[in-house]
């Protein structure tokens, strides 16, 4: 099977013209809700290439960044946990959770104008958000008991709103968890080991048979260059106006080379030299196939002859980072201006909210998304 099969594949109709969808970063590591305040990760990936994620402000890689050494992150860790391990904060997100309501959310998200929305089902941490039959081989039970995929699922489409989920199939730090500094590093913890692949592969079809996603939105790569396209035939047999994003890297050779340092010295320091030779965004390599491209904050230049998606947080973070002032989100004013200036050129976006970990929305992340609606309606 190969991706000649999607060539001559439209972008649906319904996510062309969709304009506006709202991403949901929530799980353990809304408990910490920790990461530095500073800089957007386009700006650190030209100032701090070498460590930049010792400055990411992305509370989601809370785990990562505490094993960084000299990270505020991993000061933070050690003065107020001291050397718990990340899983410890799952009983406290577990008891948290239980506040969960996903009508509450789906209210606010058609208020907003949302036309579809993204859940992170299992993110870097690799603690999935559904109970899944798909056992992880590397920390059994590593899974919420309750079913918050599909509730919010069934909430959303109630209201007339599209369901999508991401699934971060490129790092699983139950499965490798070797520090991550910088892109080369990351690349290279890409678990490629068939054990994992099978893992994967088996729990994004374990997805798609359930809930029947609108977006299958994967994150940083894929272990195994062969499994992509029959992945691809089994989502669009279930889900026939279905889109999947870009982020389907699949070069498994390439990740493995990246664990020699010698090879990986030499990727950062070409990655480095493009980056500051760069007088705007870089346009990434299209992928073999993708309904749609994806744009992060200032990562990424949107083509010009593709559907394309812009996503970032109301802040810097994308999960809940208590550390983020009100003035660091965007207000109702420039989020109505950022819609605007995205969908004009063609894009969709998708603007996420980061949830505490007892499901709370904070004013700072419903107020914007309230007042975008209401210009919608106007």
């Amino acid at each position: 099977m190969s991706f000649e099969q999607f060539k001559n594949r439209p972008c649906p109709a319904w996510f062309a013209e969709a304009g506006f969808g709202i991403f949901i970063h929530w799980g353990i590591f809304a408990v910490p809700a920790f990461a530095p305040r500073g800089r957007a990760i386009h700006e650190l990936m030209r100032e701090h290439y070498d460590d930049m994620n010792a400055y990411l402000p992305y509370a989601e890689w809370y785990e990562n960044a505490a094993r960084l050494e000299g990270s505020a992150t991993a000061r933070h860790h050690a003065e107020k946990y001291g050397n718990r391990p990340y899983a410890d904060f799952r009983p406290a997100f577990d008891d948290a959770a239980r506040n969960f309501d996903a009508n509450a959310w789906a209210d606010l998200f058609k208020a907003a104008g949302a036309r579809y929305v993204v859940l992170v089902t299992k993110h870097h941490d690799g603690y999935c958000l559904w109970p899944t039959a798909i056992e992880n081989p590397w920390r059994p039970g590593w899974h919420s008991e309750r079913d918050f995929v599909g509730e919010l699922a069934d909430a959303v489409r109630r209201r007339g709103i599209r369901f999508g989920l991401y699934y971060s199939g490129g790092l699983d730090w139950t499965a490798r968890a070797e520090p991550i500094a910088n892109l080369g590093d990351m690349f290279a913890c890409v678990p490629t080991e068939r054990e994992y692949a099978d893992y994967a592969a088996a729990q994004l079809r374990e997805l798609i048979a359930r809930y029947k996603p609108s977006v299958l939105w994967n994150d940083i790569a894929w272990p195994s260059k062969q499994d992509v396209p029959g992945l691809f035939a089994d989502y669009y047999a279930a889900v026939p106006d279905g889109v999947v994003n870009d982020r389907w890297l699949a070069e498994d050779a390439f990740f493995n080379y990246l664990r020699e340092p010698a090879a990986r010295k030499s990727f950062n320091e070409t990655m480095k030299a493009r980056i500051l030779a760069a007088t705007g965004p870089l346009e990434n390599p299209p992928p073999p196939h993708c309904d749609f491209r994806t744009v992060e904050y200032g990562i990424g230049a949107p083509p010009k002859d593709k559907k394309w998606e812009a996503c970032r947080g109301l802040g810097l973070a994308f999960g809940y980072n208590r550390e983020e002032l009100p003035s660091d989100y965007l207000s109702g004013t420039e989020l109505i201006a950022l819609h605007r200036d995205v969908t004009s050129a063609g894009g969709n976006l998708l603007i996420n909210v980061g949830p505490m970990a007892d499901a709370t929305i904070p004013p700072e992340q419903r107020d914007p998304f309230l007042a975008l609606g209401k210009a919608l309606q106007s």
